[in-house]
């Protein structure tokens, strides 16, 4: 059985071994990392499943490190620790990729919910949609299994996680118009808040890639109502 293997990363001493020791209470293992260098060097010689990261360290941001880490094409899930106040941080880190986010201070108990619910999230989409076969859109296919996105155009698209997510959440409800609430509580498996932001952020970034890769206007902006695939969706290989 794979017991999945946390990075956490802060510059405060006290808070990494207070974390990393909450961490492996809970079941998981734990790899620490006080500066952006380290982290380089615990992904290049580890197995990282999640990195907590935290936005302010000694040798550059944390927000860059994301945005690093996702041009390179990394799918390490990553959550964000930002000081609580600073929603900016968060908006910005959602936009460069970042899975979720947690404000400081926090409840260690909360993190572990958080670390919990992105990782299963990848866990349910293998096992749920397994045998489900691939979605066909504009041109698009989408491998739930697999977790990718092929175009018509450009080949394999880059998701993060929260952004396939959120679009498998279209292709399972075509046609559907959906409130930020019920995005929020369908993706990231939490109560939302209405005036969060996070939603419009990945309904934007994937607008922007799929747009990219020549599939236009694929979401629709219902009027106070939320979001809808303006897209026909196709299932593919389902098996009975």
């Amino acid at each position: 059985m794979h017991i999945p293997q946390i990075l956490v990363v802060d510059d405060d001493l006290e808070i990494r071994k207070l974390l990393a020791r909450y961490i492996k209470e809970q079941g998981f293992r734990v790899q620490l990392a006080s500066r952006c260098a380290e982290v380089r060097e615990r992904i290049a010689t580890n197995q990282i499943d999640l990195i907590v990261l935290d936005v302010m360290l000694p040798d550059g941001s944390g927000l860059d490190l994301c945005r690093d880490l996702r041009s390179a094409r990394s799918r390490i899930p990553i959550i964000l620790l930002t000081a609580l106040k600073e929603d900016v941080d968060r908006i910005i880190g959602l936009e460069i990729g970042a899975d979720d986010y947690l404000g400081k201070p926090f409840n260690p108990r909360e993190l572990i919910a958080r670390i919990r619910a992105v990782l299963r999230r990848g866990e349910d989409d293998r096992s749920a949609h397994g045998g489900k076969g691939r979605y066909l859109f504009e041109g698009f296919i989408a491998d739930p299994s697999a977790r990718s996105v092929v175009g018509p155009q450009s080949g394999s698209i880059e998701l993060t996680s929260a952004e396939f997510d959120l679009l498998l959440t279209f292709l399972e409800r075509p046609g559907r118009v959906l409130s930020r609430d019920q995005l929020l509580d369908l993706t990231r498996g939490r109560d939302g808040d209405v005036l969060d932001r996070s939603i419009d952020v990945l309904i934007s970034r994937l607008r922007r890639k799929l747009a990219e890769s020549g599939a236009n206007h694929i979401f629709k902006t219902v009027r106070n109502g939320g979001y809808q695939l303006a897209a026909k969706v196709t299932y593919l290989d389902q098996h009975s």
